[in-house]
């Protein structure tokens, strides 16, 4: 961790204090965004269904060792969807384990890849099988050019494989294949050098090298099947869905265009500052999920919202000081500066060919100085013309606090629904966000 190293000279002569002092904010209004709320009632019935089913039952034989993969995303239940493959696996027979397939993640050491499944409540008690962390690798072949293809050593000398993943849009490139089973067969699988391989050509080549590792891999090591994960827009999960090893290279476009659908959004599509409570690996590989925000880091990535600036006031306790995204930000605080762990979020950034996520904004003092020297930057607009929205985290976005000037413009959205009067944001004496202020999910 940085630890507090820059006490002593933070803003020394009080110059940056006193240039925003004077600057006023908006009063914000709380609003409420609708989007489909299916849910699965109960993830222990889908999950046995699923691998009831006789296509995927007969996969399992009786004495095996099955690998079951867990990903860095934040996954809805993925402690309890864990817990009942395992369970079920164990029904069927097999002796399954836990490995984490996150590529690079964690610090791209064994460790820190354990400590990760550990803050997503993934522990051999929670999913009560035993969990085998390791960098180590195997190399399983080659593609039709010469580029060796790898796969995690302990999966790959297991009997079975189990990938377990949620689909959902990527957030740095557009293709049949975003994140999903192919991507935790391609890069998850492959770990540090895996995902080094795959990210070699850039994210412009992405779609194409995802497919091609995955195919791969499927050809030459035992993956039994693949459970698909999606949720809904309130991360929830809404459907689980068990896919034979060869049909998941045609079922998960499918699926993509699916989650696509559920995901949530931000309903206001031009506006000029987007406050973000928190950002975290647990929220999205690139803290705030752009397909959210709209904070792409490439240009092989592209949507809604339009957003001029950014402000990231913290970072969640579950990404343990990665601050992956926040270089998409504008300005920050001196929270999230001490919190940033830069020998987490270095490897992923380097690996994925995009410094610009590891990259250090405008660092401020407290919370009211980073959201006033924002709203001071949205040239000519002044504090009652900043067109302001801040969401809790990308996460969460069901509820929002928008400026008092975009009320009318609410008003008349189907989906949208005014739930207070404006009110002045509130702050501690310290200048930052009262936490009762900052929970507006």
């Amino acid at each position: 961790m940085s630890g507090k190293l820059r006490n002593s000279v933070w803003d020394r002569y009080g110059v940056v204090r006193a240039m925003l002092q004077d600057v006023a904010l908006p009063r914000m209004v709380r609003a409420r965004q609708f989007f489909d709320a299916e849910r699965v009632a109960s993830i222990q019935e889908i999950v046995s269904v699923q691998l009831a089913r006789p296509e995927i039952a007969r996969t399992v034989k009786p004495g095996a060792s099955v690998a079951v993969t867990v990903g860095s995303r934040g996954i809805a239940n993925v402690a309890s969807i864990t817990r009942e493959i395992v369970r079920n696996l164990k029904e069927l027979g097999a002796k399954p384990f836990v490995i984490p397939a996150m590529g690079s993640h964690g610090g791209g050491n064994a460790e820190g890849q354990e400590a990760l499944l550990a803050g997503l409540g993934v522990t051999e008690e929670t999913v009560e099988a035993p969990i085998r962390s390791s960098m180590e690798v195997v190399t399983v072949g080659a593609l039709e050019d010469g580029r060796p293809v790898f796969v995690d050593r302990i999966a790959s000398d297991a009997d079975g494989i189990v990938v377990a993943g949620r689909i959902k849009p990527h957030t740095s490139y557009r293709g049949l294949y975003e994140s999903g089973l192919f991507k935790m067969i391609a890069i998850g699988l492959g770990k540090h050098r895996g995902a080094q391989a795959c990210h070699d050509q850039g994210f412009g080549k992405m779609d194409e090298n995802v497919a091609l590792y995955a195919k791969a891999i499927l050809s030459k090591t035992n993956i039994l099947f693949g459970l698909a994960i999606i949720e809904n827009a309130y991360d929830e999960t809404c459907k689980i869905l068990a896919v034979e090893s060869d049909r998941i290279e045609a079922e998960e476009p499918r699926l993509l265009q699916e989650a696509r659908e559920r995901m949530a959004q931000i309903y206001i599509r031009e506006f000029d500052l987007l406050v973000v409570d928190e950002i975290g690996k647990n929220h999205s590989g690139d803290g705030m999920d752009p397909n959210i925000t709209g904070s792409y880091s490439t240009e092989y990535a592209y949507g809604p919202p339009d957003v001029k600036h950014y402000v990231v006031l913290d970072v969640s306790d579950a990404s343990h000081g990665n601050i992956n995204g926040l270089g998409r930000a504008d300005f920050t605080t001196k929270r999230v500066f001490d919190k940033a762990d830069f020998d987490a979020v270095y490897p992923n950034a380097l690996t994925a060919k995009v410094p610009i996520v590891a990259k250090v904004p405008m660092v401020l003092e407290t919370d009211k100085l980073a959201i006033q020297a924002a709203v001071m930057t949205c040239e000519g607009n002044g504090s009652e013309g900043v067109r302001l929205v801040r969401i809790h985290n990308s996460s969460h976005v069901g509820e929002i606090l928008v400026s008092e000037n975009l009320v009318q413009e609410l008003e008349r959205h189907p989906k949208i629904e005014i739930l207070s009067q404006p009110t002045e944001m509130e702050f501690d004496a310290e200048g930052n966000l009262v936490m009762e202020a900052r929970r507006c999910r």
